[in-house]
């Protein structure tokens, strides 16, 4: 100490301590900061939080392993909370029996299902009633995300000779109907499948939602729409009964009107490229298209017996949230003991 005066030591004191002062200088065993200033809450070389969970924080103890005790108190957590997390990893959450039943109705419906259908199998083939919200968390917080289809495009219509007649908008939207087999309405779509087009005609009750007519093809001819209107044949109630399409080339014709003029039936045709006139047969060929493995097909043939056992599936065993939860035969069959 030769050659320094007190004065010099009293200032170097000072100095010492005022650097033991500052937050973050102090340093612990193993090179870790004391009382955890920086560890678990801030990012090196910022101020900013992260704000981990207690149970991340326990993970992480659990990995860097040494003194638990050191470890807790640096990230300001108890070594019993960290026990009690430890004796809880390996065991299944509480509600892991209820999400191994939702995805296996999930699942069923290839991931296309929303809750309120999974409600409804939940309650007929398990006899299971559950909250919407618990089904809706459980598909949360287990990552079943269900598929939702996209909008069909805008289909181009074929133009119209002048011999083809529009007729007026009957309907004009009144899709709330209550008696079966009064007002009908028909489209057709296109299936792609192995590198071909087929299309499909289809009739629906607006009622009762059933599909009561449908014909496929190779090629979008005449020959398509009026085999639709055979199959129909069987379905009609011997009266006259409204019959509503868009205004394509195939609903203006004159063939198509004779045909269904012969049937009882009276036409109804949308406005000029304003598809939402036609909003059930849009409704049913998205969720076929959403349902129906077509592009899977190799044949047209193949392709025409899945869409028959479709077309089966969707009149007597898909049920529907807005037909009371029942099928659209079930439905049409109350539908005419409500009116009786």
């Amino acid at each position: 100490m030769a050659g320094i005066t007190s004065g010099q030591v009293r200032r170097k004191g000072r100095s010492l301590n005022k650097a033991k002062q500052q937050p973050g200088n102090a340093e612990g065993p193993g090179g870790l900061p004391e009382g955890g200033k920086r560890f678990f809450s801030q990012a090196p070389g910022t101020e900013k939080k992260i704000g981990l969970r207690p149970c991340q924080q326990f993970a992480i103890i659990k990995k860097l392993g040494g003194n638990l005790k050191l470890l807790c108190g640096i990230a300001r957590v108890s070594r019993a909370g960290y026990y009690k997390w430890l004796k809880g990893q390996g065991k299944q959450p509480k509600d892991y029996e209820d999400y191994l039943l939702v995805k296996k109705i999930f699942d069923q419906g290839k991931g296309k299902w929303g809750w309120r259908t999974i409600q409804m199998h939940l309650k007929d083939d398990y006899g299971i009633i559950m909250n919407h919200k618990k089904i809706e968390r459980i598909k949360n917080d287990y990552g079943l995300i269900t598929k939702i289809r996209r909008k069909n495009p805008y289909k181009a219509m074929l133009k119209k000779t002048l011999e083809h007649r529009v007729y007026p908008n009957i309907l004009n939207r009144q899709f709330r109907q209550t008696q079966p087999k009064t007002v009908f309405c028909t489209d057709i779509t296109y299936l792609p499948f192995s590198d071909k087009l087929t299309y499909l005609s289809a009739v629906k009750d607006i009622a009762s939602r059933e599909i009561v007519g449908w014909s496929m093809s190779q090629n979008i001819q005449m020959d398509l729409v009026l085999n639709t209107l055979d199959n129909l044949k069987q379905n009609m109630p011997g009266k006259e009964v409204l019959l509503h399409s868009d205004q394509g080339s195939h609903y203006t014709s004159p063939d198509f009107a004779l045909k269904a003029k012969a049937l009882n039936l009276i036409q109804s045709m949308s406005r000029k490229g304003n598809c939402t006139d036609n909003g059930p047969m849009e409704s049913f060929f998205g969720h076929f298209k959403d349902e129906v493995d077509f592009k899977d097909c190799k044949t047209f043939a193949e392709l025409e017996e899945l869409t028959a056992a479709y077309m089966d599936y969707y009149n007597t065993k898909r049920k529907q949230w807005n037909l009371n939860k029942m099928t659209p035969e079930q439905y049409r069959q109350y539908l005419i003991e409500k009116s009786g």
